[in-house]
């Protein structure tokens, strides 16, 4: 838990439960909704244990935002420091974003009420998105006079046909989980988010802890290689894998029909 803007429990099944607790601003982001994401982040990279992560937020809303509480308050003083990277390959806001995709196991996000903006580039950032038909949505930032800058462009390469984005990025048109189904930013509809991401994420949990890790691995490598480079990198990643006790764990489990014991990773 970091400063209680966002919750962590990792749960019995090895499934981190992490909400975004700022439901009296609709979990708008601030300076310090910034900072609890990425170190709540940050942390899910070395917690023992690890399987799956549920993303999702308290309250009303999924994220709004931006608080605009806040937005005169950045001025140039942001603008000047935008193109420093200070997490890696991002900036902290575009971090917050990238985050989850830099996590080391599949990330499911529950989305329902409103997913604005940032909060939207957020979502865009786990790898499975399960929404409420009835989520208000849109890629907002060209309201302000802006564009988006959390990783949007980055996250949604391969998710939404160019001129859909395109036109969803010039007008800031606010649209539906049923629409977000249809271009490609929703992976599931459901009347109940937050009960489904938590079934996917607990099957996710009871597969071979090493493989799920080199899978998503193997998905960052398909989006940013070429062929030659996403070949050698699957016969790199399973030859790191096979007849590994997990391994063998998982072909035993099966033909004994019982659940697996993994060890942890």
């Amino acid at each position: 838990m970091t400063d209680k803007r966002v919750t962590l429990h990792l749960d019995e099944n090895g499934v981190a439960q992490v909400r975004l607790n700022r439901f009296d601003k609709l979990n708008a982001l601030d300076p310090a909704m910034f900072d609890a994401i990425i170190e709540v982040g940050d942390s899910l990279r070395s917690l023992k244990g690890l399987r799956a992560v549920v993303l999702a937020g308290e309250g009303r809303a999924f994220c709004a935002g931006l608080d605009l509480s806040n937005f005169s308050a950045g001025g140039s003083n942001v603008t000047r420091t935008l193109a420093e990277r200070t997490h890696g390959n991002a900036n902290r806001a575009q971090e917050a974003a990238m985050t989850w995709r830099k996590c080391p196991v599949p990330v499911i996000a529950a989305v329902q009420g409103i997913c604005f903006g940032g909060g939207l580039q957020i979502a865009s950032g786990a790898d499975i998105r399960v929404v409420h038909p009835d989520t208000r949505m849109a890629i907002m930032e060209m309201r302000w006079g802006l564009v988006p800058d959390m990783a949007g462009y980055a996250l949604w390469r391969g998710l939404v046909r160019t001129d859909v984005l395109r036109e969803l990025t010039y007008t800031n048109r606010e649209f539906t989980g049923r629409e977000a189904l249809e271009i490609g930013l929703a992976t599931f509809l459901e009347e109940d988010p937050l009960s489904r991401a938590q079934a996917i994420a607990t099957e996710i949990a009871n597969r071979n802890p090493e493989a799920v890790r080199a899978a998503k691995r193997l998905f960052d490598v398909m989006d940013d290689s070429d062929t030659d480079g996403i070949l050698l990198a699957e016969s790199n990643e399973q030859d790191a894998i096979m007849r590994k006790p997990n391994q063998v764990e998982a072909v035993m489990a099966g033909m004994q029909k019982r659940p697996p014991q993994f060890s942890d990773v």
